[in-house]
């Protein structure tokens, strides 16, 4: 029987944690006040530096988290199948992160919102547990690399 190391069980706790966070804080939210659609609303005033006139805030924070999540996913590989994919996953789930966070500061939906902080809460979990994986397949020697 293989042993559970002490990061495991941290790492497990605190995905669980995570996640009962996130479910709890959704259920206690008051629904959201209704506000015209975006099409109608004057966003040319709330413009973020850099903006397309006319393009929405929330836009232009999608599009620097989007440019911002490829970036970090293009990472140097190294032959090894799971460290690469760790590395990239991480990369990945930061990306969802911060589109759900762009999704609760600019969004109207209570539903979106709610699904959004379950996003926030189950991925940065899953960030956890594996910069845990990542730090012990890098100390590991490679495999299937023949010197």
């Amino acid at each position: 029987m293989k042993r559970i190391g002490w990061a495991s069980v941290i790492a497990v706790f605190l995905a669980l944690s995570a996640f009962a966070y996130g479910m709890l804080s959704a259920r206690s939210r008051p629904v959201a006040e209704t506000t015209p659609p975006s099409s109608t609303r004057d966003v040319a005033g709330h413009q973020t530096q850099g903006a397309t006139p006319g393009e929405a805030p929330s836009t232009q924070a999608y599009r620097e988290a989007n440019d911002r999540m490829h970036r970090e996913m293009a990472i140097a590989y190294t032959g090894d199948a799971d460290v690469d994919f760790l590395r990239g996953m991480i990369a990945h789930h930061d990306g969802a992160v911060a589109m759900a966070k762009i999704a609760v500061e600019h969004g109207e939906a209570a539903d979106v919102e709610n699904l959004a902080r379950e996003i926030i809460a189950a991925q940065e979990a899953e960030i956890i547990r594996m910069r845990i994986l990542l730090a012990r397949h890098e100390d590991a020697p490679l495999r299937g690399v023949r010197p």
